[in-house]
Parts: C-alpha cells; structure tokens; sequence
C-alpha cells in the first residue's frame, strides 16, 4: 500500500471496489463517504451582509476519515478527485481540495459511466475543478438555507415546532395541495352512454352511439337514455355509411431521464422516487458480477437529456440485429428538451450484452427489476416504429351514427420488447371488425344504456408529481426524490395505494405559506430560479447576483410577518359553539405537535384541553388476542398523552401491567437479539431504542421494516 503514489478519491466505498479493478495496483481508491464539510444545522451560518458569505464546518462524524485522508495525500504524488459528474460531487471534489489545500494539485475526473474504458479515459484526460458548477451549487444551498432557516420558525410560531418549509418542497406542496382541494370541491356529473352489440356475417362487434341530427348526443339521466334506445331500436338496422382505414406508425419513446425512469418506476414496479434512486446509484457505481468483479451496470442516473453516445447506440443496433432481425433496427435520434441540461447523457446499460437475465444470479430481486425496465427501455428506444393499421367505421340508423374502431398490429417494432397502448381507448385495441363496406347493413343485437358519472381529476403519484415538477420547471433530477421524501416524513402527505394525499397539517402549512410568501412559493418564480442556477454553472451569473436578486423582495415579506402575525395565528384557530368546564371562556380547536386539539380560548390562563373526535378515534384502545401475563385478560395497545403507544392490561387499572411497545424490527446493531421498542422520555421526546439492556442503540426517527437498499 505505501507504494502506491496515485490517490483517487470518490464520495461511496462501493465506487472504490469497483475503480480499485479498473486501475490496478498502482491507485489507491478511497471514499470520502460524501461532503466532508456543510452548514452547522444549529445557526443560519450565512452572513448576509457579507456578500451571503457561507460559514461552513467539517460535518459532526468525520474527523476519522479527514485523518485517513490527510495521510493518503501527504503519500500521494498525484490525486485524482473522482465524486459524481454533477453539481454535488464537484462541490464535494472542490471542499475536499480546499480543505487539504490541494487545488493546484488535484485533477478533476469525470465519467458518466463506471466502466473500464470510460474511468481510464477519465484518468487520461483529467480537468479542473469547475468553480462554475461549485459556484452554482453554493447557491442552491444558500437559498434553500435562507428559506428553511427565516420561514420553518415562522411556522412554529403559528402551529408548532418541528415544522419545515422549503423553497422548493414548499411548491410541491402547493401542486399537491390545490390538486386535493379539486378533489374535494369536485361535484360528479350523471351521464349516460348507449353501447351497441352489432352484427354482420355472423360476427359481432361493439359501438357506440355519438350523433344524433349530426351533433353530439349528450344523455343525461335514464328517462333520456331509455328514450334514445327505444328510437333507436325502431329505427334499426344499421348501415355503413363511412369506412377509413389508415397507416400509423408508434415511434418508441426515448431512453430513460431520471423523471421518466421515477415515473415507470412507480407504475410498473411500485418504487418511491427515493427507493428509485438508491437502487440505481447501487447499479451505476458497480456490482459484483462474479469473475467479472464490480461492474457499473448503468450510466449516471441524474440526467435530464436523451441524448445517446454514437458508440452505445452502434452496440444497440447490432444487438437488435443479430437478436432481433434487421427489420427491427430504428434510426431515430432523439433530441433533448429545451432548457435540459444536457451535461450527461440517457440512462442506459453500460454494456448492451449484459443483458438482465445474464446478470439476474448476481441482483437483488429489486436491482434486477430496475435493471431489466431501464435495458428493455434503451433497447427499445433504438428499435423500428411499430406499424399500425387503424379502421374507422361510422353507421347510421335514422337520425343516429353510431361510431366504432379498431387498431392492428402490423409490424410490431420495439413492441416487440416494451408494450404500450396503441390508442387512446384500449378497449380499442381488442376489437376486431368484421369486412365492412359503405352501404352493408349491420344488424342491432343488443342495446344497452350505461350510467357514467365524470371523475374529479386524478391524484399524482409519486411519478406523475415528479412528472408535474419536471414540466414546470421545477427542481432538478438531483432533487426530485428528496422534496417527495422530505413531505413525507414532515407528515404533509400520506401514501395510500401509491397516491399522494396531502394531510390536515400539510393543507394548513400549505395556507399559511400561501398568505405569508405568495410570490415565493409559487411554480413560476420556482423554476426562474432554477433558470438563475442554470445560468450561473454555465458562467452567465454571478451566484452572489441571484442571491441578492432573492433576498430583498424575501426580506421584505419577513418583515411584514410580525406585522400580520396575530392575524395569522387567528386563522389557524376554528371557534367552536361549546364553552369550557372549567372557566365557561369558548373552545377553539387548535394546532399542536400532534394533530389538532381542542382547548380553552382563554389559554394560558385556563389550560383546558382535550382530543378531537378524529384525533380520539386515531387513538382508540387496540385489543390484542395476547393476555396479561399477570391476571389473563387481554392485553391492549394504548397511547400515552405525547401519542407515544405501549401495551398495558385491558383491566387497567385494577391490574397495573404494562410493557413498551415492540415495532418488531430487529436491532440494527450487529449480532444484537434485540427489538426496536418505542420509548417516550420524560420531556415527551418519542424515541426509539433496543429491548436489550446491554445495548445502547438509540433512534429518534420510526424505524422501517424495509432494508436498506444499500447495505
């Protein structure tokens, strides 16, 4: 080890296992396990009149790796800082240079894929540090510092504390939250449609009644409904009176970007954005493919551009050929959208041949189902347009036309590996039409009227809201999956059945961040700033510029905060028609640290509170089949007055057992027995720790039963 003269440092020790094979004994490889340095997360640590100078200090945790560092460069005749090909890692390359103060020293490395060829051509031709990039993503951090440290108090003082906002999660907040208030206002339509069994030669088919007196017939109730059938059925039978068949062709869509990968991702798998994200970082910085060793199996996964090497692309089509036929080779160049920016390419295979089957005996089940959606993706993206045939046939009985379709297959394409819909109505797809020509007649089987009511708009999803963000603008692929993680665990919004609901408290964070910063957290301003970060990597911006730019107007609501603080603090209190026991002052509902609650108006005087009904019911007694141990009634899962649960006796209180309560998941800590119990401190504090005595493992976030990814 004292030998090797060349040092290259990346941020992840998977990276070093599988640079290690690519470079040889020559290199030492070495993590710096992420940014070594960051704002302390206790003060605002930006000095505004300073010109927003950052005040940044080593991250609590990492002296040990600073030290082992120190000794690899101290050794080292060439360093090579090789983090991710983004603004985070050459942030993170630039902290580590400095902080040695080996800027003059240090060469740059980039590669947007973590295979041989691409990291000994990294090695090769090495670059600087690019200040731009660096200069951008101190921006980045400083608005997002400014905007959580100036606006999350200000939500503890009109709710409670714990509460965030961000400049960037706060907007997707508000798109989910006006999404959920038309939800809610949402008053469904009757309306009804008349569906056809028709006949012709002995083969049956389906229509639909659209016309009556060349306008579109709209039936509103079944009175209309059943009047419109009975017409009809006097006015039978049907004749064609237009036939049009039509050549289609369904171009492949393009290789994954980091939104439309999250996307499918969540459709066809059930991913989060975040599980997304973990799992590809896993496949782009290597896996063990046996006498292989460690091979990237991905390109970089936080891109927003199309655009594919010509040399990835040949390999593809000569994949196609050979496995496929050449009939199935596309040449479509796809071309990224205006404002991407287009510093890496598509997510793609690193290798075309290591195809998913081949290398499923080394993935987890969830790596290899990523893998398999993002090689049958590219693969299909390089293949021909699908050849289709569509037939329209309108028929007429009386004064009603009635329509029907039907779409073939003619030549399959890249259908042949990634199925989509080949019309809007996929009912549309499996009708198959009799011959049918203007003037046959085409005998009425079956009328039957059918109840519709319309639908309030959908609720995104985790992939349909990254879909939303990307289109207005808003964050950047490095962040999608944070912002959604971030609304979760703030408590703004649920997960049920893979929708995004936003909750009570989300909805009144969401009000009050509407009534205070209107201008700022608002979907066009957003993504202007996004724009600005843009233009200063790419050296059209001075970084302290946008900051300036920002900070007046945002001083400037800030101030007006305290002036209209009792105003907003009124609004997040509901009166209600009933007084208090104690002092006969009237109840209000209130916010506090868990849920909404109701109390006395004349607080603190009188500290009268109790639960609301929802919260209440939220908080019922859970009947388990165990029983006491002591006496053998059954034992129950009850709450505590912080909403802390433990297990106590259904005859409490003439029988006085009790136990925390056991989330059932293992203890963390290696070769440790125990289970994680939830645990309530004396100040109320809920935090998590082992049923061991002997081990001192400690949590204060609720643990998951789902394995990390990573580890």
């Amino acid at each position: 080890m004292a030998g090797r003269k060349k040092l290259v440092i990346v941020e992840s020790p998977t990276k070093t296992k599988t640079l290690s094979r690519f470079l040889g004994k020559d290199f030492r490889v070495v993590a710096s396990m992420g940014h070594i340095i960051d704002l302390p997360e206790n003060e605002l640590a930006v000095d505004v009149k300073a010109g927003f100078k950052p005040k940044f200090v080593v991250i609590p945790g990492k002296k040990k790796i600073l030290e082992q560092l120190r000794k690899y460069i101290q050794e080292a005749e060439e360093i090579y800082l090789a983090s991710d090909p983004d603004r985070e890692g050459e942030a993170i390359a630039y902290h580590i240079a400095r902080y040695f103060k080996i800027l003059d020293r240090a060469r740059r490395v980039l590669f947007n894929e973590i295979t041989k060829n691409a990291v000994l051509e990294g090695i090769e031709h090495p670059t600087q540090i690019d200040l731009r990039k660096v200069n951008a993503q101190l921006a980045r951090r400083i608005l997002d510092r400014l905007v959580g440290y100036k606006v999350s108090p200000l939500l503890w003082k009109l709710l409670h504390r714990g509460l965030s906002a961000g400049r960037v999660q706060s907007v997707a907040l508000k798109i989910l939250a006006r999404r959920e208030e038309e939800i809610e206002k949402f008053v469904p339509k009757e309306y009804w449609t008349l569906e056809l069994e028709l006949e012709k030669g002995g083969k049956v088919f389906p229509a639909k009644i659209t016309k009556l007196k060349g306008e579109k017939l709209e039936i509103p109730n079944q009175d209309e409904a059943e009047r419109h059938a009975g017409a009809i059925e006097k006015s039978a039978p049907f004749v064609v009176v237009k036939v049009e068949r039509k050549k289609l062709k369904k171009n492949p869509p393009p290789p994954f970007i980091t939104s439309s990968m999250q996307l499918e991702a969540s459709r066809k798998l059930g991913f989060s954005a975040r599980k997304t994200m973990q799992i590809a970082q896993q496949l782009y910085e290597g896996v063990e493919l046996g006498e292989k060793g460690p091979v990237g199996l991905i390109t970089y996964m936080r891109t927003d551009s199309v655009r594919v090497a010509d040399v990835a692309r040949a390999s593809a089509k000569k994949f196609i050929r050979e496995n496929f036929g050449e009939e199935y080779v596309g040449n479509i160049v796809y071309r990224t959208k205006r404002g991407a920016q287009d510093a890496h390419e598509a997510i793609r295979p690193t290798y075309i041949q290591n195809t998913p089957d081949s290398v499923k005996p080394y993935l987890t089940p969830d790596q290899y189902k990523l893998y398999r959606l993002i090689w049958e993706r590219f693969l299909a993206s390089q293949m021909a347009p699908a050849q289709l045939e569509r037939t329209s046939v309108a028929l007429s009985a009386g004064d009603y036309l009635a329509e029907t379709s039907s779409t073939k297959v003619l030549f399959d394409g890249f259908l042949r590996l990634w199925k989509v819909k080949i019309a809007e109505d996929e009912k549309e797809e499996k009708v198959k039409l009799p011959e049918l020509a203007e003037g046959d007649e085409v005998a009425l089987r079956k009328i039957k009227p059918e109840q519709h009511f319309t639908k309030p708009p959908p609720r995104y999803t985790e992939g349909t809201l990254v879909r939303e963000l990307e289109s207005q603008g808003i964050g950047r692929p490095s962040t999608y999956a944070q912002i959604i993680s971030t609304l979760l665990d703030r408590k703004y919004v649920k997960v049920q059945k893979k929708q995004l609901y936003v909750t009570e408290l989300g909805k009144q964070v969401n009000k009050l961040l509407q009534q205070m910063f209107p201008e700022i957290f608002e979907e066009k301003f957003t993504a202007r700033m996004e724009e600005e970060l843009d233009e200063v990597e790419q050296g059209q911006k001075e970084w302290r510029q946008v900051l300036e730019e920002f900070y007046e107007p945002f001083s400037e609501k800030l101030t007006e905060f305290e002036k209209n603080r009792a105003e907003l603090k009124k609004s997040t209190i509901e009166e209600l028609d009933r007084t208090c026991p104690e002092c006969g002052a009237p109840l209000v509902i209130r916010w506090g640290r868990y849920g909404r609650f109701i109390a006395c108006s004349n607080f603190p005087k009188c500290r009268y509170t109790e639960p609301l009904e929802e919260e209440e019911k939220k908080r019922q007694p859970i009947q388990l089949e165990e029983k006491c141990p002591e006496c053998g009634a059954p034992l129950m899962i009850r709450y505590n007055r912080y909403g802390g649960r433990f297990i106590s006796c259904s005859r409490y209180p003439e029988c006085k057992y009790s136990r925390p309560y056991s989330t059932g998941i293992p203890c963390p800590k290696p070769e440790c027995k125990g289970e994680l119990l939830e645990l309530t401190s004396k100040r109320g504090k809920i935090f998590y720790g082992c049923s061991d005595e002997n081990c001192d493992f400690v949590a204060f976030d609720e643990p998951s039963p789902e394995p990390c990814p990573n580890c």
